[in-house]
């Protein structure tokens, strides 16, 4: 069962906690105006200042001595209150914050967070409070506005993020359903535009990711507005007011950086979140899922006889789960609602035993207008949950207004009591709700393998930026789809690559069994991961990443452009390990075998242009031949 405790700074406690011990408290500036917030060695370090005419703040975040983000402002602004100026300081607060929690899905189950947390006290003229919490972590800065009291609607923030004007950018434009791909610019040279969080940025002193983690009904999403020809991104909120009754903890302000291994590696988004509001969470299984929506479309969700086909085969491939997408639901039109024996009409209850007969369960999707007031959802969770439907894909949300935050706010527990796992699509990105609501196992808000208009540039990006906040229904392994970017052995190795909680494989049958070792390894892929590394990579360029389930290591690589061969260590292999890669050959993909005696030996794969490849590795013993189960 997740759990965390706010720790105050006391050796024994983190020890007990078997973290590492922060360094004391850090001195206090000497210049009046200025506070300095420090982490572990080699981790960043967050400099707030206050501008002595203008009463203004700015925050700056340094690593190593390099400057990450320069002086950037910070404030708030409400109906009540300017609380971006004429500020005085009032009072420093600091304390670390320690926690152990578990998660459902995601990078690595297991998570300990430690973060030194400076609150520092501001008041205007008129005596409203602002404090700013800051907290420092080995892989990033946050911060947040605190308003102890009811300062009324906010109105606006004046948060803004400025980088060296240089410094190279992977910038998606902003779209309600984050569904845009993401580009290369550098700072500077981007348009004058709106772009979505997440933004990464390649600074002086390491690489930036730009994101928010915290949000919900209380507040509204946000956006970045570019200045052009300046390296300043200025936050901007979906609402022109944010509805507030009472204090308000705004969502995290988030800077992941460090190396590009740590901020892809890092879980900080679900560090800063709330803990789980899901106490018994033994019914949330994540695993692969037959998604059979790309693989047959509307013709095939109305066929129970077509689903029972991808049943069949899910259960031969050992996937838990078959999702029945949007054909299904339009036949929900001829059904009488009135009738108290409607939902005898529908066959999915019909899907569900045939597919528990077989060890496989079902999965549907739901259309946002139909859950979206409680009448609703007080008809259709229940009905599905009676069915032994055991989860379920909403979408069309296509908004982060408050309102549409709200919504969230009630589906979410709505769908835990009646034990639904769900997949969110048309939607917002994880902002750490799968630590809060640990039954979102996925949800979309990526450009992804429905889309026409894919190349790997953009997928071996998202890698270091979407899925680095949270789990992402990219879709892959539509192999049968014409004009797929990717070569066989780079799109099996999206299946690794890209973590999603409910990993839906998008092909047909026949394209799976056109490529017998796709099959394979397919069946071997982990419902969850223990562990994630960044083996190598460049955002738009290439990504080799190793995720560990168990005592076994599997492997996804990619590259955008011509052939080469991709060469990493493997420095978490210790002992003797056999590594199995499938990997694209003159005739299709083929599988080969490589012996590994130690950490300092390296794994070397020729790869075509747009190629990749997929690999598991597993300890080698006498007579070890395979890492099949």
């Amino acid at each position: 069962m997740p759990y965390a405790a706010v720790i105050r700074p006391t050796v024994a406690l983190l020890l007990a906690l078997c973290l590492p011990v922060l360094p004391g408290p850090p001195a206090r500036a000497a210049a009046t105006g200025a506070w300095t917030i420090s982490g572990l060695p080699g981790g960043p370090t967050a400099k707030i200042a206050l501008d002595p005419l203008t009463g203004a703040l700015t925050l700056a975040v340094s690593r190593r001595g390099a400057q990450v983000l320069a002086p950037s402002p910070a404030g708030i602004v409400t109906e009540r209150a300017d609380l971006s100026q004429g500020l005085r300081f009032v009072q420093r607060r600091d304390r670390v914050v320690a926690e152990r929690y578990t998660t459902a899905a995601g990078k690595r189950l297991e998570r300990r967070a430690l973060m030194r947390e400076s609150t520092l006290s501001f008041a205007n003229p008129a005596g409203a409070r602002l404090d700013l919490v800051i907290r420092v972590a080995p892989d990033g800065v946050a911060y947040r506005y605190r308003l102890p009291e009811d300062q009324g609607a906010v109105l606006r923030e004046t948060s803004a993020f400025v980088v060296d004007q240089g410094a190279s950018a992977w910038l998606a434009r902003h779209r309600r359903d984050y569904e845009n791909p993401f580009l290369p610019y550098t700072a500077a040279g981007a348009p004058a535009a709106e772009f979505m969080v997440p933004a990464l940025f390649e600074t002086g002193g390491g690489h930036l990711l730009i994101t928010e983690s915290d949000l919900d009904g209380r507040y509204s999403g946000p956006r970045l507005t570019h200045e052009a020809g300046t390296g300043t991104y200025r936050l901007r909120l979906w609402d022109e007011r944010v509805e507030v009754s009472g204090p308000l903890d705004t969502p995290w302000r988030v800077m992941i950086t460090g190396d590009l291994a740590t901020v892809t590696e890092s879980t900080l988004v679900d560090d800063l979140a709330q803990d789980s509001k899901v106490r018994d969470t033994a019914w949330i299984e994540p695993g692969p899922v037959l998604w059979t929506w790309l693989a047959g479309g509307r013709e095939a969700g109305q066929s129970l006889e077509r689903q029972k086909e991808f049943v069949d085969y899910a259960a031969a491939r050992g996937w838990p789960y078959v999702k029945v997408d949007a054909g299904w639901y339009f036949l929900k039109d001829q059904w009488d609602v009135t009738d108290p024996d409607w939902p005898a009409t529908s066959w999915i209850p019909q899907l569900v035993a045939y597919a528990r007969g077989k060890g496989v369960e079902i999965m549907v999707w739901v259309h946002f207008r139909d859950l979206d007031t409680a009448g609703e959802r007080d008809l259709w969770l229940p009905t599905l949950q009676r069915w032994g439907v055991r989860g379920v894909k909403i979408d069309f949300m296509d908004a982060e207004s408050q309102e549409r935050l709200r919504w969230y706010d009630e589906i979410l527990p709505a769908t835990a009591e009646h034990r639904l796992m769900v997949n969110f699509h048309g939607s917002t990105i994880p902002k750490g709700v799968q630590r809060t609501w640990p039954h979102v196992l996925t949800m979309e808000g990526v450009h992804g393998g429905e889309k026409r208009t894919l190349t790997t540039q953009h997928l071996t990006t998202l890698p270091f930026t979407r899925n680095v906040v949270g789990s992402m229904d990219y879709t892959p392994m539509a192999f049968h789809r014409e004009g797929r970017p990717t070569s066989d052995a780079h799109e099996l190795g999206l299946a690794v690559t890209y973590e999603s909680g409910l990993q839906d494989l998008a092909g047909t049958v026949e394209s799976y069994q056109a490529r017998p070792e796709a099959e394979r390894f397919l069946e071997q892929l982990p419902a969850v991961w223990d562990d994630t590394r960044m083996l190598s990579g460049r955002p738009g360029d290439h990504v080799v990443l190793a995720r560990r389930a168990g005592d076994r290591w599997f492997l996804g690589a990619g590259v955008s452009g011509g052939a080469r061969t991709l060469d990493v260590p493997l420095t978490m292999l210790r002992g003797r390990w056999l590594v199995e890669v499938v990997r694209d050959g003159p005739a299709g993909l083929v599988r080969e075998s490589h012996r590994i005696d130690g950490p300092r030996d390296r794994l070397s794969v020729p790869v075509p242009a747009e190629g990749g490849y997929a690999a598991i590795a597993c300890r080698r013993h006498p007579g070890t031949t395979t890492c099949d189960r």
